[in-house]
């Protein structure tokens, strides 16, 4: 996934392990694409934990809203298209209410 996105000329700023230490985890692999080996050089250096330090202050502030007021911690339907109507709803809510607050100020 990582060397398609490359390929397409998209840069992917993900974590490299879950508490994986930069030393050992920036060292390029022999079974690394060129693509995955410039993911790895690019989440070691300091611009790249930047980068992904500010997913904190835009997309996971949303999902703990949706979880935490509009009640997307556990869904109480069953069905796909049900689960997504419930989904959708709950980001029409959060659209219209962080929109209104932005107008309003």
């Amino acid at each position: 996934m990582i060397e398609q996105a490359e390929q397409d000329g998209v840069a992917i700023y993900a974590p490299i392990l879950p508490g994986g230490r930069p030393p050992r985890t920036c060292l390029r692999r022999a079974a690394d694409p060129p693509g995955v080996a410039a993911w790895r050089a690019r989440m070691c250096s300091a611009a790249g934990r930047g980068v992904y330090a500010q997913r904190a202050r835009t997309c996971e502030t949303v999902n703990a809203d949706l979880k935490t007021f509009r009640g997307l911690a556990a869904f109480r339907v069953r069905g796909l298209a049900r689960c997504r109507c419930v989904a959708l709803w709950a980001a029409l809510a959060y659209n219209v209410l962080h929109f209104a607050q932005v107008l309003l100020t």
